[in-house]
């Protein structure tokens, strides 16, 4: 393998970690713009917002949602949105 193969899988791995983090640990809302947590969701399909007032999963549609679920909105305060609308899963009695 030569340096430049070694180094293109090493960018590799790196960005396929960060993009698992992104996940895992979650992510600030306010460090996306509205529309760039919007791509971030329909990217990933399901992301978790680590934000002291949220604190949960948003999902790209409603098909990550289990039975007895409905997507809900609900906002979230991004750099250029102090209320921008994502979607969660909540069950369908649940009101908040």
């Amino acid at each position: 393998m030569n340096s430049t193969q070694r180094l293109a899988l090493i960018v590799g791995l790196v960005l396929i970690l960060a993009s698992s983090s992104i996940s895992a640990t979650g992510v600030d809302s306010r460090a996306y713009t509205c529309a760039g947590l919007h791509e971030l969701v329909a990217e990933k399909r399901f992301v978790f917002i680590n934000y002291p007032s949220f604190m949960e999963f948003v999902v790209a549609n409603g098909s990550y949602c289990t039975s007895g679920e409905v997507i809900q909105l609900r906002s979230v305060p991004t750099s250029d949105n102090t209320e921008c609308l994502v979607s969660r899963c909540r069950n369908h009695s649940y009101s908040n």
